[in-house]
């Protein structure tokens, strides 16, 4: 029995587009695989590929919806910060006039 398997009918260059479209889209393997018409797990195994060699080069790769997720996150965050600055403003300016009197 062989482990050698039977040559890629797709060139890297579309297996790499097709990765990239999965990444940076956001859609599933599944709708990117039939809009492609590539099967679902060869798909899903290219990507998974991708992302194992990414987090062994220190490169970690966050989809767009982790991306707006941590966007969304950080400017609630930011507002929040800005909320406690104005109270902490306030706070010392009345202690201030406090210490006048």
């Amino acid at each position: 029995m062989s482990l050698v398997g039977r040559p890629s009918r797709f060139i890297p260059e579309f297996k790499r587009d097709a990765v990239d479209l999965v990444l940076s889209s956001g859609r599933p393997v599944n709708d990117v695989a039939r809009e492609l018409g590539v099967g679902n797990e060869t798909l899903r195994n290219w990507v998974n590929k991708r992302r194992r060699r990414a987090e062994v080069d220190g490169q970690v790769q966050a989809s767009p919806a982790d991306k707006d997720a941590e966007i969304a996150r950080l400017r609630a965050q930011v507002a929040e910060l800005q909320q406690e600055k104005l109270v902490l403003r306030k706070a010392a300016a009345y202690f201030a006039n406090e210490m006048d009197r």
